[in-house]
């Protein structure tokens, strides 16, 4: 029996196993964190299922020092799962062990899925950011994701030779998965690539995977946007999908290339919407579309000695004044209403609540009902409510 030790036999398999992965950065990361643990010091042969379980229970105990939190069960997992693949080549094929010490050792629960989505306003806030940064990539590959739902890898080897915007398609020869992958392009995805200049080959953006995060997370931090990744961009692109209610489960997982449909499972609540537009039936369809609109918006409210004012922060130059609460709020509702009418008679884009950039105190914001009754002002003066 070999007397190797474990970091030897790690080091390795860096070389001939990992190599040829494509998460190979990844898995050398990891591979990193086993050789400086206790592990390290330990003789394949000799390495228990006890030592794995130490091992975990260490590894989940652990701070990160990035994001000062404990490691995610999700991260152990994937080290242990390396381990045991490990274990089966020493044995198998280089003969440094008899068994896998990880096969009886129990893996933390797995992580319950990110369901973060990019509200309005944090959609705005980047956009904006990104349309003054100097590396107009930067916009470009931020609507990319949202729009196609393509992973971060898959954005930064896009290649020209592949990109046909003329049937508005983006060929992926080489995928997370294995497999290539046709990605169809919105018009607002095909007039980013436009704008970028196409070029008859090469690398449609220059960016590495490196540089790439760290522009990324500089961003969000100057942004003051919390807990927001950029593969949450992939998750809100595949729920925008769902809410489009054109598209079944299959073909939405062409699009998004995920191959379990298990993953997409946990976007099948947003059918719901659309489920209960169905429910109206046709008579009430119309009236519930006009409706599904009239939804309240912020209102910031501002008062003087002799003038108060309010006016809707997601609408531009949309403000009324007066020298009555009552009255004001009336009119403020009511211009809200007819704002929301035009829109929705000339088919224009109506804005969803709280995308508004304004720096303003949230103690003066509310929300204003444009179908609501007197009696909710009233109730406002009464309990503080932020509705008026």
């Amino acid at each position: 029996m070999s007397n190797t030790l474990m970091r030897t036999a790690l080091t390795r398999y860096r070389k001939e196993v990992s190599i040829a992965k494509k998460g190979y950065a990844q898995e050398v990361y990891r591979i990193n964190h086993l050789v400086n643990s206790f592990l390290g010091d330990l003789v394949v042969s000799k390495v228990t299922s006890k030592d794995i379980a130490t091992y975990r229970d260490q590894r989940l105990a652990t701070i990160n020092s990035r994001t000062k939190r404990t490691i995610s069960n999700a991260t152990v997992r994937l080290e242990m799962s390396l381990l045991s693949n490990f274990f089966d080549i020493a044995r198998i094929e280089w003969g440094f062990c008899d068994t896998n010490p990880v096969t009886n050792v129990r893996k933390p629960k797995p992580s319950p899925g990110r369901e973060r989505r990019i509200s309005p306003r944090e959609e705005r806030q980047i956009l904006r950011y990104a349309h003054e940064h100097p590396n107009r990539e930067l916009i470009a590959i931020f609507v990319l994701a949202i729009e196609t739902a393509m992973r971060q890898g898959e954005l930064l080897k896009m290649a020209w030779e592949y990109v046909n915007l003329k049937s508005r398609v983006v060929r992926l020869p080489d995928t997370k998965n294995g497999s290539s992958r046709d990605v169809p392009l919105s018009l607002r995805a095909r007039d980013v690539l436009v704008g970028l200049g196409q070029k008859s080959s090469g690398k449609v953006f220059n960016y590495t995977n490196c540089g790439f995060k760290s522009t990324w997370r500089f961003m969000i931090k100057k942004l003051g946007i919390e807990n927001l990744h950029f593969h949450d961009a992939r998750h809100e692109a595949c729920s925008r999908l769902f809410e489009l209610g054109t598209l079944d489960i299959m073909e939405i997982a062409a699009i998004s290339g995920h191959k379990s449909l298990a993953m997409l499972k946990r976007y099948t609540h947003l059918k719901a919407a659309s489920l209960a537009r169905k429910l109206e039936g046709p008579k009430n369809r119309a009236k519930a579309a006009v409706l599904s609109h009239m939804v309240p918006y912020p209102a910031l409210v501002q008062r003087t000695q002799e003038n108060i004012s309010i006016r809707l922060l997601d609408f531009d130059g949309l403000e009324v004044h007066g020298i009555d609460i009552d009255s004001v709020t009336d009119r403020a509702r009511d211009a809200l209403m007819r704002k929301l009418m035009h829109l929705i008679r000339e088919s224009a884009p109506i804005p969803s609540p709280d995308q508004y950039l304004d720096s303003v105190d949230d103690d003066d914001v509310f929300m204003l009902d444009p179908l609501g009754a007197d009696a909710l002002l009233q109730n406002y003066r009464e309990s503080s409510s932020r509705v008026l």
